[in-house]
């Protein structure tokens, strides 16, 4: 049997024939696909743009965004990521999450799809906002793209063991043994525990 790939919000799916036949249900879900804004170039970014992936369950989980560097500035809580106030959590583009399977991220719980991430950094806690909204430019962050929000998560801010120059997003296991959704960056850590479909 062939299968024919194709993308479908955000995802790289395969199904059995063309396209046009493909059920509502997708019967294969593969890698989600990171999709940079074409109106800025991948090369000569001062921000490059990444991913990081996972497998939590049965989900494949990636996070795509861009990586700013602080090069002497202090970033978070100044002029740039001011405590308080909506920050793209990254550069350029909104971060995305993509996922094949539902998952519960800090909490929140996420159908398959994409999601845009961001965020209010403050002093000691931060906010981290889900939202449907995927195509925004990262610090468009309307009334329309926060309608679209599906939850949000509290988490208190940690500290790195050293200074992190680099907007670092990863996948890290916890002390409680679950996978963990990491952003760091200067001296700032806030960690998020990610649950597959039918955890406890």
């Amino acid at each position: 049997m062939s299968l024919t790939p194709f993308v479908l919000a955000g995802m790289l799916v395969t199904a059995p024939g063309p396209v046009a036949d493909v059920p509502d249900r997708i019967l294969i879900q593969i890698d989600p696909v990171c999709e940079p804004v074409e109106r800025m170039p991948l090369e000569g970014r001062a921000s490059p743009y990444d991913s990081v992936a996972t497998t939590v369950g049965e989900a494949s989980v990636k996070v795509c965004y861009g990586r700013p560097s602080a090069r002497g500035r202090t970033m978070i809580g100044g002029e740039a990521v001011p405590f308080g106030q909506l920050w793209r959590t990254g550069a350029n583009e909104a971060t995305i999450l993509h996922t094949t399977g539902p998952i519960m991220v800090g909490g929140v719980p996420l159908p398959a799809g994409s999601y845009s991430i961001y965020t209010i950094p403050g002093e000691d806690s931060w906010q981290v906002f889900f939202s449907r909204s995927i195509d925004h430019w990262g610090l468009a962050i309307t009334d329309e793209v926060r309608g679209q929000e599906v939850g949000s998560a509290e988490v208190t801010r940690q500290r790195p063991e050293q200074h992190v120059e680099t907007f670092t997003i990863d996948f890290r296991n916890g002390d409680d043994e679950r996978t963990h959704l990491v952003m760091e960056w200067e001296e700032f850590r806030i960690s998020l525990p990610v649950i597959g479909g039918g955890e406890g």
